[in-house]
């Protein structure tokens, strides 16, 4: 039956339930592990954003403490935001957190290519990851395929930012060592920095890879 649930779906959802689960675990580890370890600048996460944002000259950002969990750059009103633990934190995961986020708005500073083209995405995927599944599910029950076929390609334009995605938190991240390095940071804090940003990077990896699994067994089932 189309779409039906088959073995082959359960081994997907097994298989995206094990991708899932081990980022997680591994990227909660990694901040735990060095939010226990001090930085020896000395300097609390929105400092270290501020002294970076100086450094490479960007004007106009400001460095707003947000809530648990909130640590984002914000093009729309061209700040930083930083959760409680990166704002006030004098620890490897707070710098490296905070640098990463600078690395950001360094790239919407410089007019970075792929931000740019994520950016632009943003609206379309607003729309197509809320309303792909309400299509296909439609789709299935009225058997119209063409309902179904929108639903795959509006789905597939989520994992299309997904993998856009990837190159800007890449570059974010090696825009944040290179600063990080400038300063004169110890060999054993920028590999604490560098293992806080590599697993927070495993998260988008993650999200990927399950989002492009998803999609290949849509199609797979749409040609059956």
């Amino acid at each position: 039956m189309l779409f039906g649930v088959s073995t082959g779906y359960w081994m997907l959802v097994i298989v995206t339930l094990i991708i899932g689960g081990f980022a997680t675990w591994y990227v909660n580890s990694q901040l735990k592990k060095y939010s226990r370890v001090p930085i020896s600048t000395g300097l609390t996460g929105a400092e270290a954003a501020r002294r970076m944002l100086s450094y490479y000259g960007i004007s106009g950002v400001e460095v707003h403490r947000g809530g648990p969990g909130q640590d984002f750059f914000d093009p729309r009103t061209n700040s930083v935001t930083l959760s409680p633990d990166a704002y006030e934190g004098r620890t490897v995961t707070a710098t490296a957190t905070a640098c990463h986020e600078v690395g950001h708005a360094y790239q919407y500073a410089q007019g970075y290519a792929p931000m740019k083209i994520r950016g632009a995405l943003v609206p379309v995927v607003n729309l197509a990851s809320n309303a792909w599944i309400f299509l296909l599910i439609l789709g299935v029950f009225l058997q119209m395929a063409q309902l179904t076929m929108l639903a795959i390609v509006m789905y597939a334009a989520v994992v299309v930012f997904q993998l856009v995605t990837l190159p800007v938190e890449f570059d974010a991240s090696r825009r944040a060592m290179v600063y990080m390095g400038s300063t004169g940071l110890p060999q054993s804090e920028q590999s604490g920095s560098f293992s806080v940003l590599r697993a927070c990077a495993l998260t988008y990896v993650a999200a990927a890879l399950t989002s492009i699994l998803q999609l290949l067994w849509l199609l797979s089932q749409n040609r059956e």
